[in-house]
């Protein structure tokens, strides 16, 4: 297939994914919403009793900030397009069609990885500007984030949320079912991961907890799913690695071999 076709073929699952307005609006909500309602309470309690509450900026709330995107509401909104565009042609039963246009199983499902990230992420990039601006503009003489600090948590964001964003679209396209795909992720990112990762008794077991592995890597901070846990920022990029391939693998053998 050409460059330019698989180009269009973007485009084309890009505007199938923006068309699902609902969508668009819970997964910018998720983002850019809950960012914004989180620094404008922030600053409206500043304002109110400045002796009782500090600052709306600075870089411990903008290191919270990064913390909401990454692994708390930031992370349902990347499940959700991910899962959205692993199993649009699934659930809306447009598998066949779409097959016997001629086109091969396997650039199907590839189309829908990048199309998926453009969406998470520009809703990612547009929170993180909202976050360094209100960072730097309500930081009311606390400590900003330095510019490395800044570009370092950034990077370290939208890669969290494009880890999430592609084990959606593999899930999703491995079960085909918008519903299970969603349980499921969520279960696991808001609850069976975190229980996990506490339970003592499995040691460095739960090095393969993607929050844990994604933790490692943070700058700052640690995050608070790592409850004290420490590994290597290379075994950290292997694990996070071998869930990638996994995901993308499975949704690739299933949408080679589901029946149309």
């Amino acid at each position: 297939m050409s460059t330019t076709i698989f180009v269009a073929m973007v485009r084309a699952e890009l505007l199938r994914i923006r068309r699902r307005r609902s969508i668009m609006a819970i997964a910018a909500f998720f983002t850019v919403g809950v960012i914004v309602i989180y620094f404008a309470i922030s600053e409206i309690q500043h304002l109110a009793d400045s002796g009782r509450y500090g600052p709306a900026g600075g870089i411990d709330n903008f290191n919270r900030a990064t913390v909401i995107l990454s692994i708390f509401f930031g992370s349902l909104s990347a499940i959700l397009i991910g899962t959205e565009s692993g199993t649009t042609d699934t659930s809306s039963g447009v598998f066949r069609d779409v097959v016997v246009t001629g086109r091969e199983r396997l650039w199907l499902f590839a189309v829908r990885v990048p199309a998926a990230l453009i969406v998470t992420l520009s809703l990612c990039v547009l929170a993180l500007a909202v976050s360094l601006a209100a960072g730097y503009g309500f930081a009311g003489g606390l400590p900003t984030p330095s510019a490395s600090y800044a570009l370092d948590s950034v990077a370290w964001v939208c890669a969290a949320e494009a880890l999430l964003c592609v084990i959606a679209v593999g899930l999703g396209s491995l079960t085909g079912s918008r519903a299970a795909s969603l349980t499921a992720l969520i279960g696991w990112q808001v609850i069976a991961g975190r229980l996990l990762a506490m339970i003592t008794f499995l040691g460095s077991a739960r090095d393969v907890i993607p929050n844990i592995a994604l933790g490692a890597l943070k700058p700052g901070e640690a995050l608070p799913d790592t409850n004290g846990l420490t590994m290597s920022a290379g075994l950290a990029i292997v694990i996070l690695a071998i869930w990638l391939l996994a995901w993308i693998a499975a949704g690739a053998w299933r949408t080679r071999t589901r029946d149309a």
